[in-house]
């Protein structure tokens, strides 16, 4: 894994070594071990690397093709490589210069055609390829958007970078703010690509091929799609439900097999959940040594994974790890989280997220997760919640008013009111939680069909525009067009795949493991993997009964009894509120005070005023959309 940046010219140009020399330094936590810079007319390639395969000079990058015709940077891990190498040299032998996986992605660019290598290449990857003959760039970005890579062009210049904070240190690229993006932000709590936060700026797409040419500009295509493999899954449905179970595992542990190739010292993240159990598990399965694992708890009881987690990692026999965060904890980190994140970005479990990382590499540099088990094998409770109240509401009369009267109930009496309805209902309003939940669902009573109200779900705002002193005048249709669907769980599974998984999810994982040099593998989204989980019809995601990923249940059950796993799903969330309105009220009012707001310029102060006055009253239901102001505040505050 690492970092790159570089930059391509026609002309007079401002870039010289020392702007490439200060692009890599913005991305020196990308990669620690080593920096590499090539220079050819107005070509310029830089990479910082992690060295994890190969790691003397065999790795070594900017990395040229045995035939002297194409130069690569990349940040990447090609699982396949040694197949892949085997297939090159079956084509005329290669004199290899070493055993890295990026010598292998160069030479089948070459042998292949970059095409042709995209189609081959198993892995988490973003990489920038150089054709010196026909001066020609290519920009590729792994199928599911695990690595990030952002890039400027015009037909006389390209600049690209692994974040957003190198390209800041290249001089003649435009860096006003997009209107869209942050209308965007604030709506999701993410910029989905391929905007980002500035208007000359883009991401290149999760499966997609940027073309570059001199004189000719860029031209973005996609190489592969999720709708492309959910209707190949609706054509090879799998039927046998035991079959469907051994298929998986195999597939599975394969996965995993080829992800755990590594020079350096490897672990996994341990939640104690499904996703992340069945990792380890199948990690215990094809390892002969002990797996190392690591878990993070809060102090505050109903968020806390610690218990569960250790009890699989006891059943295991991993090596394992665990920490409790407090809000102390919370307190340290916060200040960093806008520098970190190098756009504005606000899921509050990259708390967590971060600090476990920091943990892990204290021990390892290589750490497997669960990400992507969720989207891909029907596990957010939303999946069987959204259809459910959508059914509850749809023919409820004034919908809409009635959704105001609700979420117009003082919360005090909300809690105290709903607190009669049962012992689940009287443990939310001992916190406090039932009557902010109620508001929050009663926003959502007026979504005129299901698609809308599960979007309502995922919104932050549901009118950010309201925010902003200068709003977009539209929005840009930035979602690729959506494939038929079988069931609304397939729908909503494509619209987390295509959009949170890539611009939530892995985006909060690879800053915050990048951060302090540890690289995280997915085996979930091996495209194998993947590929199966999309043949599963619903009922094998979520059985008939309720229960959510039924599937990959199957599979985790032979190896981990069942009353280690099944239990309510929690999630990575954080006592957000108690943090926010007790040991973190200081930083966050530094951040939204009205002055610096009107200084900037950028949001009204009114709504913030009274979004804050809401939140400290104790409306919890505001924590994602008082998170999203409070860490774009954040991110301004390191702009300057």
């Amino acid at each position: 894994m690492c970092g790159i940046a570089g930059a391509f010219r026609t002309g007079p140009s401002a870039i010289d070594r020392g702007v490439i020399a200060a692009m890599l330094g913005a991305i020196a936590h990308r990669g620690p071990d080593d920096e590499g810079v090539w220079h050819e007319g107005g070509a310029w390639l830089g990479q910082r690397r992690l060295s994890v395969i190969d790691l003397g000079p065999g790795g070594h990058q900017p990395m040229i093709s045995a035939d002297g015709r194409y130069l690569i940077v990349a940040n990447a891990e090609i699982y396949n490589y040694r197949s892949l190498q085997a297939e090159i040299d079956a084509g005329g032998a290669i004199a290899w210069r070493g055993r890295c996986d990026v010598e292998v992605l160069v030479e089948a660019i070459a042998r292949f055609g970059v095409a042709g290598a995209l189609a081959r290449a198993a892995g988490m990857f973003a990489f920038v390829a150089w054709d010196r003959q026909e001066r020609r760039a290519w920009l590729a970005r792994d199928r599911f958007g695990e690595k990030p890579l952002y890039y400027a062009a015009d037909p006389k210049a390209l600049t690209f970078a692994s974040e957003i904070t190198a390209l800041e240190r290249a001089p003649d690229i435009d860096l006003a703010l997009d209107p869209a993006a942050l209308s965007l932000y604030f709506c999701y709590g993410y910029i989905p690509a391929p905007l980002s936060v500035y208007g000359n700026v883009r991401k290149v797409p999760p499966g997609a091929l940027v073309t570059w040419r001199q004189g000719e500009g860029a031209a973005v295509a996609p190489y592969w799609s999720v709708a492309a493999a959910v209707e190949a899954g609706r054509s090879d449905r799998l039927a046998d439900p035991g079959a469907a179970v051994e298929g998986l595992d195999r597939r599975l542990r394969q996965a995993v097999a080829a992800q755990m190739v590594s020079d350096v010292p490897l672990g996994a993240f341990l939640s104690g959940g499904i996703d992340s159990s069945t990792i380890v598990a199948i990690m215990r399965a094809v390892s002969d040594r002990p797996v190392k694992t690591f878990t993070m708890g809060f102090d505050a009881p109903e968020f806390d994974e610690a218990a569960p987690a250790m009890a699989v990692a006891r059943h295991l026999g991993t090596d394992h790890t665990s920490h409790t965060v407090t809000a102390a904890d919370a307190l340290d980190i916060v200040p960093d989280l806008g520098g970190l994140y190098d756009e504005p970005f606000a899921d509050p479990s990259q708390i967590p997220t971060l600090l476990m990382c920091r943990m892990a590499r204290r021990h390892v540099t290589v750490c497997l997760t669960g990400d992507g088990g969720d989207e891909m094998f029907g596990g957010y409770v939303r999946y069987s919640g959204v259809p459910r109240l959508w059914n509850l509401i749809r023919r409820l009369p004034l919908r809409g008013v009635v959704g105001g009267g609700l979420g117009a109930v003082p919360l005090g009496l909300a809690n105290a009111a709903l607190g009669f309805l049962g012992p689940t209902a009287r443990g939310y309003a001992s916190r406090g939680a039932l009557g902010p939940s109620l508001r929050k669902a009663a926003g959502w009573l007026g979504a005129p069909d299901q698609q809308a109200l599960y979007e309502l779900t995922m919104t932050a705002w549901p009118n950010p525009d309201d925010l902003l002193v200068d709003p977009p005048a539209t929005l840009p249709d930035w979602r690729p067009p959506a494939p038929a669907f079988d069931t609304d769980l397939d729908a909503m599974q494509w619209r987390d795949s295509i959009d949170y998984l890539p611009g939530d999810i892995l985006v909060k994982l690879d800053r915050a493991a990048m951060s302090c040099g540890l690289e995280t593998r997915a085996p979930f989204l091996d495209p194998a993997v993947a590929a199966f989980a999309w043949r599963a019809p619903g009922s094998m995601k979520i059985a008939p009964g309720g229960e959510a990923k039924w599937l990959l249940r199957q599979v985790l059950h032979r190896y981990v009894p069942r009353e280690l796993i099944d239990r309510p799903k929690l999630g990575f969330s954080v006592p957000l509120h108690a943090w926010l309105s007790g040991a973190l009220r200081g930083w966050a009012e530094e951040l939204l005070d009205p002055a610096v707001l009107r200084r900037q310029g950028v949001l009204r102060p009114a709504p913030v005023e009274r979004l804050w006055r809401r939140y400290l009253g104790g409306d919890s239901s505001l924590d994602h959309r008082v998170w999203t102001v409070l860490m774009f505040q954040a991110w301004q505050a390191r702009r300057g």
